[in-house]
């Protein structure tokens, strides 16, 4: 009885926590159905104009494309390069020399947001890469990489390396062997960190606030513009998107690394 309560008394907490933790985001949503001209909490009338007005204006469709275009170019890459650094990390013989290219690959996740874009706007000042489809892609996949290397690294670290030794000695070679034995087995954590990748490119703000130009702004750094400029509700509209989208991204990725582990 008392293994209940305390399982019981668990889960409340967590759902607590949870609350306590979503609640905020989610006052975002009826903001962007008010029918007023201002951000106002809690609604007094429903209205979806400013779910037109945000596809009814270039600037806002444009930055959302943007956004959109940066996020799978970004997810593509970063998945490349994590996933061959988080294999790389696993094969690795020296325990130290694994250890510290580990915490140079999670550095991202550890420095603080602002100091990594100010050493990305002067190196990318220098090359002339700011403001560039391919400097947002590489700065983004930058802050992207550490969730692949540690999404995959999660996956490896559950896969049975001899399969890879059968595979070898019914004559597969060894990139044979990785894309028909290593890859299916890890392709879970692969598609994992892929989502977290566009997520993590998707909502980026600081680094792109520094890199961005008129040429190419991202959805939301057309969101921080818009804050300094007006408050009407085409924000809260915005934000919902975003927070739709990417619920929707992480929740599908949960579900399907769920649906191969238990297949497997």
């Amino acid at each position: 009885m008392s293994a209940r309560l305390a399982r019981a008394a668990l889960w409340l907490t967590g759902v607590l926590v949870a609350a306590w933790l979503v609640a905020p985001t989610l006052v975002v949503i009826p903001l962007g159905f008010t029918d007023k001209v201002s951000l106002t909490f809690p609604p007094t009338g429903w209205s979806t104009r400013w779910y037109a007005n945000f596809f009814g204006d270039p600037a806002w469709t444009a930055a959302l494309a943007n956004s959109l275009l940066v996020g799978v170019l970004v997810a593509a890459v970063a998945t490349v390069l994590g996933t061959a650094a988080a294999f790389g990390l696993s094969r690795w013989t020296s325990r130290r020399g694994a250890a510290a290219a580990r915490v140079l690959l999670l550095a991202p996740m550890i420095v603080p947001g602002i100091i990594v874009a100010i050493g990305v706007y002067a190196v990318f000042l220098k090359f002339q890469l700011a403001g560039s489809l391919a400097g947002f892609v590489a700065a983004h996949t930058v802050l992207a990489l550490p969730f692949v290397v540690v999404s995959v690294s999660a996956s490896l670290g559950t896969f049975d390396v001899r399969l890879e030794t059968a595979a070898a000695s019914l004559g597969a070679g060894r990139w044979a062997t990785f894309r028909q034995v290593t890859l299916p087995l890890i392709m879970p954590g692969v598609v994992s960190g892929a989502l977290f990748a566009f997520v993590t490119s998707f909502d980026e703000v600081v680094v792109s606030l520094f890199i961005q130009s008129p040429a190419l702004v991202t959805l939301p750094v057309q969101m921080y513009s818009s804050v300094t400029r007006e408050t009407d509700p085409t924000l809260a509209a915005a934000a919902t998107m975003i927070l739709a989208l990417t619920t929707v991204l992480v929740t599908g990725g949960l579900a399907l690394s769920a649906r191969r582990n238990r297949a497997r």
